[in-house]
Parts: structure tokens; C-alpha cells; sequence
């Protein structure tokens, strides 16, 4: 059985659906997604991006194709589940069409990185994906004067933040972050990455739904719109859980 799996979406998304992706394993699985999460799909026989594939021009120009998708017994897609078009083009492969919504209590994702000691140092991550999510960055600062580890801020290319510590590689990054004694962030995918390396987490929702969109597993603590000492108290708990 070859079965392929097309998974698009931002970091958290696909983190959010590990657990389904690694039950849909078959004798040879091979995964569509984002460039950028391709190095946490370990357990894939073969990776590619999306965007080298041209799915995104299938249903959308004459007669586009993509003569890689004949070669599977089975084909998972969370990719084109809302859109006739694609839905329509690819009738007559064999696709099984997913919501693109995480569906809750589905498993906790888990991505195994190399057994290194924990260090005593906490990760502060003060971005996402939207400035709607994110909490004020001096609230952050504060809660940093008052935890009782030294801080190591943690920032994406694109985010200005001085000294932060910018690791390109989402799985080198989940190393490193596997490290710490506690991780505090926004909802973003860097927060999801965290939690699945089963980090202590403190994870800060502001305008999303915690109820689908937190990270899962019995070391994350989520938090809607806390206080400063709120934030605190819950990365002091937190540490406890390690």
C-alpha cells in the first residue's frame, strides 16, 4: 500500500495533527506539507513541500495535473477539502478529504528528539503568526525579571528582538527547546513545537480558541488573557512538572 498525505497549514496545524498523520501510516507513506515542517516529519518515507509539487494549480488551469498523484493506492488530504474545483479535478484518484480543523482528543503529539538533559534555563517566545495573539511584549519582559531560571528569548528571522536565539530548523529547534526547564509563549507554532517535546509549557491565548487550538499533553498549562502574575505563578507550576 502506498498512501500519501497532504497536510497544509502553519506550524501548529500540522503539529496538531501528528497523531493523525502517524495512525494514517501505511507500508510506504509519503507526506505533502509545508517546506518548513518537513524536518519534523521523521516518520515519513519521503517528504516534499507543497509548493514544489503544483498542486496549487490543479482545478484552477486547463488540463493542470499532477502525474506524481496516480502512482498512490491512497491519498489522505487535508489539502482542497474546501475548494469543488480541486475536489472535482481529482475525482477519479483516490481521495479521502479531511477537515482542515484539528479534531480534539485525537492523541497528543509527540516529536522524539535525541535524550539530552534538561537545563536550567526558561524559553520565552513573544511572537506568532498575528499581532492579535500576541501578549504585550513588556508583560513578557516582566514576567522574565521575575522567574527564578535565566531567560533565553527565542525569535523567528523576521522578529526584531535583540539577542534572541534564531534557529531556522524546526527540528534542531525542538532540540534545543526539549532543553529547557520551561517554555512560555502565544499560541504560535513555536508553542506547539515546545509542548510536543513534552517541555513544560505555559501557553498565552488571547483572541483564539483554546479549546482547539492549545497545545495538547499533561505538561501544558494554558492561560486566556492572564496577568502578569497569572503568568508567573503558572511558569513557577510548570517547572514542577518536568
Amino acid at each position: 500500500m502506498r498512501r500519501l498525505l497532504i497536510r497544509p497549514g502553519a506550524i501548529g496545524d500540522v503539529i496538531l495533527s501528528l497523531p493523525e498523520l502517524e495512525q494514517a501510516r501505511a507500508e510506504y507513506t509519503e507526506i505533502w506539507a509545508p517546506r518548513a515542517v518537513l524536518p519534523l516529519l521523521r516518520f515519513a518515507d519521503r517528504t516534499r513541500a507543497i509548493a514544489d509539487t503544483g498542486l496549487d494549480l490543479v482545478g484552477v488551469v486547463d488540463d493542470a495535473r499532477v502525474a506524481q498523484l496516480e502512482s498512490f493506492d491512497s491519498i489522505y488530504s487535508w489539502y482542497g477539502t474546501n475548494r469543488p474545483e480541486f475536489r472535482d479535478a481529482v475525482r477519479h484518484l483516490p481521495f479521502t478529504f479531511f477537515p482542515a480543523l484539528p479534531i480534539p482528543h485525537r492523541g497528543v503529539p509527540w516529536i522524539s528528539v535525541p535524550d539530552a538533559p534538561v537545563e536550567d534555563f526558561a524559553v520565552i517566545h513573544p511572537f506568532s503568526g498575528s499581532v492579535r495573539k500576541n501578549w504585550p511584549l513588556e508583560w513578557s519582559g516582566e514576567v522574565a525579571s521575575r522567574l527564578d531560571l535565566p531567560v533565553r528569548w527565542c525569535a523567528g528571522p523576521e522578529e526584531i528582538l535583540h539577542e534572541a536565539v534564531r534557529i531556522a530548523d524546526l527540528y534542531e529547534l525542538a532540540c534545543w527547546l526539549a532543553r529547557a526547564g520551561v517554555y512560555i509563549g502565544n499560541d504560535s507554532g513555536i508553542t506547539h513545537l515546545a509542548g510536543a517535546v513534552g517541555t513544560p509549557v505555559v501557553a498565552i491565548f488571547l483572541t483564539t480558541d483554546p479549546a482547539i487550538w492549545a497545545p495538547r499533553g499533561p505538561h501544558v498549562i494554558v492561560l486566556q488573557n492572564p496577568t502578569v502574575d497569572q503568568a508567573v505563578d503558572a511558569a513557577r507550576r510548570a517547572i514542577l512538572l518536568r
